[in-house]
């Protein structure tokens, strides 16, 4: 019974010293922060130096991995130069870019169907339909911008 009774002599911590810790912890993640961030700006190795010996080879791009190398079903790296292949890969990733994008996009167009202010919230039913829905002239205005992008990009 003694021990239940025991009260704690220790005092709880005072508002300079939280203060104090909460600094200390502050400082350390921005400097954490900053030094994490300082390896993405550092310089990358170069290992070849570009010479007639060494001309540029597409198995030499990224994205060539064991076990299937170089992916080329339909052989367009063997008609293309450097900069065409190139230009290619851009293309490539871009386009799996706006993939990404239209599939956020149907699941946000399933998630607010009614509750938007675009178009008067008048656009309802499964995401697969909603483009239809979308009154005239706004199709050729998206086909205009993604037309642009794509003469900027090339």
């Amino acid at each position: 019974f003694e021990q239940q009774q025991h009260i704690s002599t220790h005092s709880p911590p005072t508002i300079k010293v939280l203060q104090s810790q909460l600094f200390f912890t502050m400082k350390l993640a921005i400097i954490s922060a900053i030094l994490g961030s300082a390896a993405a700006f550092a310089p990358a190795s170069v290992s070849k130096t570009s010479t007639s010996l060494n001309a540029f080879s597409a198995s030499d791009l990224p994205g060539a991995l064991p076990p299937m190398g170089f992916f080329d079903p339909l052989g367009f790296a063997d008609k293309a130069d450097e900069k065409t292949l190139k230009r290619y890969r851009e293309a490539e990733v871009t386009h799996g870019r706006v993939a990404m994008l239209a599939v956020i996009g149907f699941f946000v167009g399933e998630a607010v169907e009614g509750s938007s202010f675009l178009f008067d919230a008048q656009i309802s039913g499964p995401a697969i339909t909603h483009f239809t829905q979308v009154p005239d002239g706004w199709d050729a205005l998206i086909v205009t911008f993604i037309g642009a992008a794509e003469a900027q990009r090339a």
